[in-house]
This record gives C-alpha cells, structure tokens and sequence, in this order.
C-alpha cells in the first residue's frame, strides 16, 4: 500500500495547478495525477515541473490505439520520469505488451532511477453495470468484466490495474501478490459522488486492499487543501 494518496490535478492549466500547490508546505513531497485535461494544454513541461518540485506523478492519459501507435507514445511518456501512467485494457493483450516494451525504453534512455509502472484501466468508475450492458454490448456483470479485463492486463505483463476499490480485493484474490489496484471514486461519507458511480471512503479502500487511492475534488475543492489532505491521508493509513 502506497501511504500518500494521489492528489488529481484536474485543473484547466499551469497557474491553476501550482496556485493550489501553494497552499501546501514547500517541503511537502506529494504523489499528484496529471490527467488529460492539464496535459493538453500544458503538455511534457509540466510533469517535468511537477518532479523538479519532488512530487511523484501518474499520469493518467490512459491511451487506447493501435499497438504501434501506443508503443511509440509510450516511449516518449517513458523519457518523462513519470512514476505510473496507464492504458485502457479493451485495447487488447499485443496493444498492453508493446505499451510496457515502450515506456521501459524510454525510461531506460534516460537512465532513470525510478522504473516506471504501467497500469491499465478496466472499466472507469463512472461507468454503471446498466450503461456498460446497454452502451458497451457486454452480457456480463461488472464484476466479471472487471475481472477478465484485470487478469487480461496481468497476463500482458503489466503492474496492474485502474478500478473500484470495490474490486480491488476480488482482483487481489486472482492475481499476482504484486498486481496493484489503484482506485479512484474516493469520497468522505458527506462528499457529493459527482459523476462517480462506484466511490468508497479512504479508510473502506484500504479495508478493501487498494493500494493507491486517487482524490480530486474532495481536496481541490476544498476550503483548506491541506487540511483535507491530511484528513484523507489520516484515514487512508488508519489501521482497521
């Protein structure tokens, strides 16, 4: 279990993201997300600043295209020092194996000290068995589809696995010992779920063996950041 929660940087740009991190202490080294939305507009820079400052980074683009295609995007993210980044898992077993061949390269070329890992997502916390059955075409429960696409992801060789701390102990039970969960959806009992469908509170993803948790807006929204934080972290380390 990773003792830091992931704190999402969701945020539309540079100013943003580093304005919240200065309510934070400057000696504090934090594990934050970068997302699609901040990468886009602000592009490598930014998770080069981000380390710079001692911060670990997941970068969570979860990329999902033809196996060469991501192969050759990984190679690039490799050379960034991020510490985890992910694909989706629906892109195939050949897609996941070429995406780990190319984010070690990269990392490699740039004699990194810290090998990077790679993490797939299964099905996003968002999404509800109802949607996935009507939208997807999948005759099968949630639970089962997060599950095959977990033990898909593992046979790829990769580290692990984005999903619902709901799964994470199912996933744990039929995979490696090693094979890591990280969860989004993490919310306090009086938090809004938001456009999450499956959330759990920091202390039930522990109980239920995540070992990286995601937080976002119940931080970034909150009155006082730090403080949030270090309630969450509390609870995310409390012993059940």
């Amino acid at each position: 279990m990773n003792t830091l929660p992931i704190i999402a940087l969701d945020f539309p740009n540079r100013e943003d993201a580093q304005q919240f991190l200065s309510t934070f202490p400057k000696e504090e080294q934090l594990f934050v997300k970068v997302g699609m939305e901040l990468f886009y507009k602000e592009g490598p820079s930014i998770v080069q600043e981000l380390t710079d400052q001692g911060h670990e980074v997941f970068l969570d683009l979860k990329l999902h295209d033809i196996p060469n295609t991501v192969y050759r995007a990984m190679k690039n993210l490799g050379k960034l020092g991020v510490a985890i980044t992910n694909v989706h898992a629906a892109g195939g077993s050949e897609m996941m194996k070429v995406a780990k061949e190319g984010l070690l390269e990269g990392a490699q070329s740039i004699r990194s000290q810290v090998k990077p890992q790679l993490i797939a997502v299964t099905q996003l916390t968002s999404t509800s068995e109802q949607s996935m059955q009507a939208e997807q075409l999948i005759p099968h429960s949630l639970h089962e589809s997060v599950l095959h696409y977990a033990k898909l992801t593992e046979t790829a060789g990769l580290d692990g696995v984005v999903c619902s701390a709901l799964e994470a102990k199912w996933i744990h039970e039929q995979t490696s010992t090693d094979f890591v969960c990280l969860t989004p959806g993490i919310r306090l009992l009086t938090d809004a779920k938001g456009d999450q469908q499956r959330v759990v509170t920091p202390n039930q993803a522990r109980g239920l063996t995540a070992d990286y948790i995601v937080v976002g807006r119940p931080i970034t929204q909150a009155k006082s950041p730090y403080e949030k934080y270090q309630e969450i972290k509390s609870l995310w380390n409390e012993e059940n």
